[in-house]
């Protein structure tokens, strides 16, 4: 039997995004389930015995996208026959410029939440400031290098608790049915633009470099990744290079009438926690 409590449910709570979240919504006093694969909350997408328990008693859901595409429609049918009225969708910019088979669990995502029959927001932004310093590229900054396939194009990257601040607000305050926003930072800056403001923050030098799709791919498996995971970062880049999502978006904006925290200032904070000291 399932129990109505008006939580908010939050899957990949323990992701960039998700934490941030599910901190922001507890701050403003709202009840909230945490689900992730390994929480209190468990939720797997390959597992479906794991869904209706952390549906249980939720009446929204900030939904982050799996990637077979195949199991968004089961997912978020099944959330709503549970009593689920709202979902906000976290997806990407230009998910609707990237060809299969790249992110298509993003675009399915997408394609349940507007056929669901509830209320529904899709938040698309851009490359997350904390990338540079929580994932993927902290190692190579952290060496004093960062070598991408990404040319001259900016990229205005978006900080990850504006994502969190417009995602708590849209699944908590009304006007926001049938929108999608287009969440970024103020300005675009080239990958060459970031690691130079990165490096005058950390107080040491750091080098950025342009290689070819073709040497970034030959890196990336040489570093224990998959044919398959390197081929959809190199589509990725693909369309970062095409310029699809270099202009900056007004989400932020819109949703919480505030101009997004720039790359300076995110710099400035995560150099002075430590995230670039040099490795030794």
């Amino acid at each position: 039997m399932t129990t109505h409590t008006d939580e908010i449910l939050v899957l990949g709570a323990t992701g960039k995004v998700g934490r941030r979240l599910v901190r922001t919504l507890r701050a403003a006093g709202r009840p909230v389930r945490a689900a992730s694969r390994t929480g209190t909350v468990r939720f797997d997408w390959t597992d479906r015995s794991t869904w209706r328990t952390a549906l249980d008693g939720a009446s929204a859901v900030h939904l982050l996208a799996p990637v077979d595409p195949a199991l968004a429609s089961p997912f978020v049918e099944q959330a709503t026959e549970a009593g689920v009225s709202r979902f906000v969708a976290l997806s990407a910019r230009g998910i609707d410029r990237m060809r299969p088979p790249y992110f298509q669990g993003m675009a399915a995502a997408e394609q349940a939440v507007r056929e669901s029959g509830a209320r529904w927001t899709i938040l698309r932004p851009n490359n997350f400031h904390q990338n540079f310093d929580e994932d993927v590229w902290r190692a190579p900054l952290r060496s004093g290098h960062l070598a991408l396939p990404l040319g001259a194009v900016p990229e205005p990257f978006v900080d990850v608790q504006d994502i969190a601040d417009v995602a708590a607000a849209v699944l908590t305050s009304d006007g926001h049915h049938g929108r999608v926003y287009e969440l970024s930072g103020p300005r675009g800056l080239t990958f060459e633009e970031a690691v130079a403001a990165i490096a005058e923050a950390a107080g040491r030098p750091i080098r950025y470099t342009e290689v070819t799709p073709e040497e970034y791919r030959a890196d990336l498996l040489a570093s224990g990744a998959s044919g398959e995971a390197a081929d959809e970062l190199n589509a990725m880049f693909a369309a970062m290079r095409a310029g699809h999502f270099a202009e900056p978006g007004t989400g932020v904006r819109e949703v919480l009438g505030r101009a997004p925290v720039d790359f300076a200032t995110y710099a400035a904070r995560a150099a002075a926690a430590g995230a670039w000291d040099q490795l030794h």
